[in-house]
C-alpha cells in the first residue's frame, strides 16, 4: 500500500490536480476573507481588479503559451532552449506595450478612471504585469517539460504567502483595499525572484531566441491569443457587462460569489487539462491520430462521470456554499429579482456541460487547429455577450445571465464537435465506454496493488 501511494502522489495528473486545488483552495478562502472584511464598494473594485488583471493575462500569455507546450513536447535541446528564449522575448514586449497603453489611458482619463469601480486596475496593473511576469513564464514552461512537482511548489508559494498575510490582516492589521493590492504586489515578486534565482523562468535562454523561433510562437500564438482572450472573457463578461449595466457595483460584488463556487467545479478541469495538451500534442505531431482520439475520449468521458457528481453536490448545497464562502450579508439580499442560491443551483448545471467544452478546444490545438479553436470560442463569445446584454437590459434579471451560460456553452460544444470529426469520429458511446473502462482499471490498480499507477496513458 505504501508504494501504491507513493505511485499516486509521485503521477502527473495527481501533481497537477494538487497544483490547481492548492491554489484553488486558498484563492477560494481567501476571497471569501475579503468578501467577508470589505465594503462593497470595495469588494466590488477588488473583484474588477482581478477580473481585469485576469482578462490581460490572457492576452500576454496567450500569444506564447499554449504555442511552446505544444511545439516543446517534440522538440530537441537546441529547439526547447530557442522556444523558451523566444517565450521570454515576446512574453516581456508585449507585457511592456499593454503596460504603456494602461498608463496612457489612465493618464488621459484619470478623472473618469479614478470615480469608477476600474481605478485599482489602471493604477496598479501595469506594475503588476512586470512583477508576475517570471514566476508565470516559469509556469509554462515546466507545464511544457510536464514537471508538476514545481509547478506545484510556484503556486504554493505564491498563493500561500497572500492567503497568510490575508488572515493575519483579518486579525491583526484590517488594511483597506488598496494596500492589500500592495501586499500582492509585493508577494508576487517574491515568487518571481524565486523563479529566478532557480533558472525556472528561462529567463537566461532569451539570448537563444531568433526569428525562426518567434515566427514559430507567434503562428499559433495569433489564434491561439484570441482563443485564451475569448476564454477569460467567457469567464468575466458577465462581471463586466453588470459592472457597466444600471444594476450597479452591488450587482457585481453579488454576481462574483455564484462564480467564485463555479471554481470549485473546475479544479480537476484545469488540472487535468495541463496533462492532455502536451499528450495530445505529441501524438499528434508523431502522427498518431488514434492516439489523439482515444485521449479525447478518455478525458472528456472520466471527467464528465467526476462533474456529474460535483454538480449534484453543488446544487443541493447551494445555500450552504454561499454562507461558507460570504457569510449571511448576501444570502438575503435582492438586487433586480437576484436570487444568489438560484443562481448558484443553475451555474452547478453549467459544470456538467464543461468537460466537453474543453477538452474539443485543447483537441482542436493538440491538431494544429488554433485557427478553429479561436473560431469556436469567439461564437461562443458573441453569444453569452449578446445573452448578457438582453439579460441586464431587456430583463433585468441575473438568472438570465446564469442562463446564457448554459446556451453558449452548449453553441461551443456543437462548434468544436462539428469541426473534430473531420479529423476523428467523435462518439457518445465511445466516451462513455471509455469513461467505465478508465474508471474500472482505475478500481482495479488501486485495490489489487499493481506495480504501475497512472491515471492516464502518455
Amino acid at each position: 500500500m505504501y508504494q501504491l501511494v507513493l505511485k499516486i502522489i509521485k503521477e502527473d495528473n495527481f501533481l497537477s490536480l494538487a497544483g490547481n486545488l492548492i491554489l484553488a483552495i486558498l484563492g477560494f478562502a481567501g476571497f471569501a476573507l475579503l468578501a467577508r472584511d470589505l465594503e462593497t464598494d470595495s469588494f466590488a473594485k477588488w473583484v474588477l481588479f482581478i477580473s481585469g488583471g485576469s482578462l490581460v493575462e490572457m492576452l500576454r500569455f496567450g500569444i506564447t503559451n499554449n504555442a511552446l507546450v505544444r511545439f516543446l513536447s517534440g522538440a530537441n535541446k537546441k529547439t526547447k532552449e530557442q522556444l523558451i528564449g523566444s517565450n521570454v522575448l515576446i512574453s516581456f514586449i508585449v507585457t511592456s506595450l499593454i503596460a504603456i497603453i494602461l498608463i496612457a489611458i489612465n493618464h488621459f482619463f484619470h478623472e473618469s478612471i479614478s470615480n469608477s469601480g476600474y481605478s485599482l486596475f489602471f493604477t496598479w496593473y501595469p506594475l503588476l504585469a512586470f512583477l508576475n511576469l517570471p514566476w508565470n513564464n516559469a509556469l509554462i514552461v515546466m507545464q511544457a517539460k510536464m514537471e508538476y512537482g514545481k509547478i506545484l511548489l510556484i503556486k504554493a508559494i505564491n498563493s500561500g504567502l497572500f492567503f497568510s498575510f490575508l488572515l493575519v490582516n483579518k486579525i491583526v492589521l484590517n488594511l483597506s483595499v488598496s494596500e492589500i493590492v500592495i501586499i500582492l504586489l509585493v508577494v508576487n515578486l517574491f515568487t518571481s525572484l524565486v523563479c529566478i534565482f532557480k533558472n525556472w523562468d528561462g529567463l537566461k535562454l532569451i539570448r537563444k531566441a531568433n526569428s525562426s523561433s518567434n515566427k514559430t510562437l507567434l503562428n499559433f500564438g495569433k489564434y491561439s491569443t484570441f482563443t485564451l482572450i475569448g476564454t477569460n472573457l467567457l469567464r468575466n463578461a458577465d462581471i463586466l457587462i453588470i459592472s457597466i449595466s444600471p444594476l450597479g457595483s452591488s450587482a457585481v460584488a453579488l454576481f462574483s460569489i455564484p462564480l467564485k463556487l463555479t471554481e470549485l467545479q473546475q479544479i480537476p478541469l484545469r488540472s487535468f487539462a495541463a496533462t492532455a495538451f502536451p499528450k495530445m500534442s505529441k501524438a499528434s505531431i508523431e502522427g498518431k491520430v488514434k492516439d489523439v482520439q482515444n485521449l479525447f475520449n478518455t478525458y472528456s468521458g472520466a471527467l464528465t462521470y467526476l462533474f456529474f457528481f460535483i454538480s449534484i453536490i453543488t446544487f443541493v448545497f447551494a445555500e450552504e456554499f454561499v454562507i461558507l464562502i460570504s457569510g449571511y450579508q448576501y444570502i438575503n439580499q435582492d438586487i433586480a429579482g437576484f436570487n444568489i442560491v438560484r443562481l448558484v443551483q443553475i451555474l452547478s448545471v453549467y459544470g456538467l456541460l464543461l468537460p466537453i467544452d474543453r477538452m474539443t478546444g485543447i483537441a482542436l490545438d493538440s491538431i494544429n487547429q488554433p485557427k478553429i479553436n479561436a473560431l469556436k470560442v469567439i461564437v461562443m463569445l458573441v453569444t453569452n455577450i449578446v445573452g448578457d446584454i438582453i439579460a441586464v437590459y431587456i430583463f433585468k434579471s441575473l438568472e438570465m445571465v446564469a442562463i446564457s451560460t448554459l446556451v453558449f456553452t452548449v453553441a461551443g460544444i456543437a462548434l468544436g464537435s462539428y469541426f473534430l470529426n473531420k479529423e476523428f469520429l467523435i462518439s457518445s458511446l465511445e466516451i462513455v465506454n471509455s469513461a467505465n473502462t478508465f474508471y474500472k482499471t482505475l478500481w482495479n490498480k488501486a485495490f489489487k496493488h499493481k506495480s504501475e499507477f497512472k491515471l492516464f496513458d502518455k
